[in-house]
C-alpha cells in the first residue's frame, strides 16, 4: 500500500472583517424596526417580539469574536442583510474558485510542487455557489493542474472527507498528488435576522497537498497513519436551499432556505457520536488519547470543542493542546480544522502525533491521524 503524506497547506484570509458589535448593532437595529413594524401584531398575541443580541451573549455561546468576509457591503444594512454580491460574467472566474486558488498557491510552495505536478483537485466545501461545471474543474483548468477534478459536499467534514478520498485515491493507483481545496464561501447563507445564528459563520479558503511519500520533497511533511469517517442522518443541522425551490414560489425564499440548526439537539446527540467515533479508532489503532502533542479540531463552537476535548484529555489541558481559531475566523464550515492544522504544525517534530477531526451537519463526523515525518 502505497505511503500517503500532507506536504502542504495554505490559507486565504477574506479582506474584511466583521466584529461582534457590528453585527449586533445592525440585529438589534432590524429587532427595533421589526417590533415596530408588527406592534399591533406583537400586542394581540398574534406575533412574538425580537429580542435583542449582545456581544457578551455570542461570545458566551460561541467564543466567536468576529469574522471574515469576502463582501461586507450589505451585510451591516438593516433593509438588506446580507452581502451584496454582484454576479459574474461566465468567462470569469468564479469567486469560489477566486479564493480557493489563493490558498491553493501557499500549498503547493510549501510542498515544493507546482500546479502542474497536481493529478487530481478536489474542492470540498459546505456549499458550492453552482452546480456545474464543478469549481475543482474551473480550478484546474485556471492554475493548470493535470488529471481531474471534482466537488463534493459533506458540511462541515467535507474537508476531513476529501483528504480520506484523497488518500484511498493514492493508495489505489488513481492519483499520485491531490490537491484539496475549501472554499467555505458561507457569509451568503447566513440568515442574518436570526437571532441563534446570525453570527456563526465566516468566510475563508484552505487546501492542503496530499501524495505519495515517496515523491515527497516537502520539509514539513506529515504521514497519515490513520483514517475513519462516519454518517448518520439527521435534519437538526439544515440548509433546504436548491434548484428545486424555485418550483414552490411561495416558498422560494423562507427562512429554512438558509442555515438553520435546534443547537441543543446538536449538542447532545453529536457529541456522544464523536467520543464512540475517536475511542474506536484509537482502540484500533492502539493509540492513547495523551500520545497527540495536538488536536486540530473542528472550529463550531468553544463549547464542543471542550466537551470534546476533556473528554480525550481530561481538565488540565494547555490551549496549546487543542488550539482555538474561531475566536477570529468564527465557524468557517469544513475550513476551520484546517486553518487549526495550518497555523499550529510548525513547532512538531518527527514522530509527533496530531489528530485532524471534523463533525457536523449530517451529522457527519471525519478523523485522520497524522505523524510528523
Amino acid at each position: 500500500m502505497n505511503k500517503v503524506v500532507i506536504s502542504g497547506s495554505g490559507l486565504y484570509t477574506p479582506p474584511y472583517s466583521v466584529s461582534n458589535d457590528e453585527l449586533v448593532n445592525c440585529y438589534n437595529s432590524y429587532v427595533d424596526q421589526f417590533n415596530q413594524q408588527n406592534a399591533a401584531e406583537i400586542e394581540a398575541g398574534n406575533t412574538h417580539a425580537l429580542a435583542y443580541s449582545s456581544s457578551e451573549f455570542i461570545e458566551k455561546a460561541s467564543g466567536i469574536k468576529s469574522r471574515y468576509v469576502m463582501v461586507k457591503d450589505g451585510i451591516l444594512d438593516t433593509n438588506i442583510m446580507m452581502p451584496l454580491i454582484a454576479d459574474r460574467p461566465s468567462e470569469s472566474l468564479s469567486m469560489q474558485a477566486e479564493m480557493g486558488i489563493e490558498a491553493a498557491n501557499q500549498a503547493l510552495q510549501q510542498a515544493n510542487l507546482t500546479a502542474e505536478d497536481i493529478d487530481l483537485v478536489i474542492v470540498a466545501c459546505a456549499y458550492t455557489q453552482r452546480a456545474y461545471p464543478a469549481i475543482a474543474i474551473e480550478i484546474q483548468q485556471a492554475m493548470g493542474t493535470k488529471g481531474f477534478a471534482y466537488d463534493m459536499l459533506v458540511a462541515c467534514s467535507s474537508a476531513t472527507f476529501a483528504i480520506v478520498n484523497a488518500v484511498n485515491a493514492i493508495r489505489g493507483g488513481t492519483a499520485n498528488r491531490v490537491l484539496v481545496i475549501n472554499p467555505e464561501l458561507t457569509s451568503p447563507q447566513i440568515n442574518f435576522r436570526d437571532r441563534d445564528s446570525h453570527f456563526i459563520f465566516g468566510d475563508v479558503a484552505t487546501a492542503v497537498v496530499v501524495e505519495r511519500a515517496e515523491l515527497s520533497t516537502s520539509t514539513n511533511a506529515f504521514s497519515v497513519l490513520s483514517t475513519r469517517c462516519v454518517t448518520e442522518y439527521s435534519s437538526n443541522i439544515r440548509s433546504n436551499f436548491g434548484f428545486v425551490n424555485r418550483c414552490d414560489p411561495e416558498n422560494a425564499t423562507t427562512s429554512d432556505k438558509l442555515f438553520h440548526q435546534q443547537g441543543r439537539k446538536v449538542f447532545k446527540e453529536l457529541l456522544p457520536m464523536i467520543y464512540q467515533h475517536l475511542d474506536a479508532q484509537f482502540t484500533d489503532e492502539q493509540i492513547k488519547p495523551e500520545e497527540f502533542k495536538r488536536l486540530w479540531l473542528h472550529q463550531a463552537n468553544i463549547n464542543m470543542n471542550l466537551f470534546v476535548v476533556k473528554k480525550l484529555l481530561g481538565d488540565n489541558v494547555e490551549p496549546t493542546q487543542a488550539p482555538i481559531v474561531l475566536d477570529e475566523y468564527a465557524n468557517t464550515a469544513s475550513a476551520g480544522s484546517v486553518i487549526a492544522f495550518h497555523k499550529f504544525n510548525q513547532d512538531f517534530k518527527t514522530g509527533d502525533l496530531g489528530l485532524l477531526c471534523s463533525f457536523g451537519a449530517g451529522y457527519s463526523i471525519g478523523s485522520i491521524v497524522l505523524e510528523k515525518c
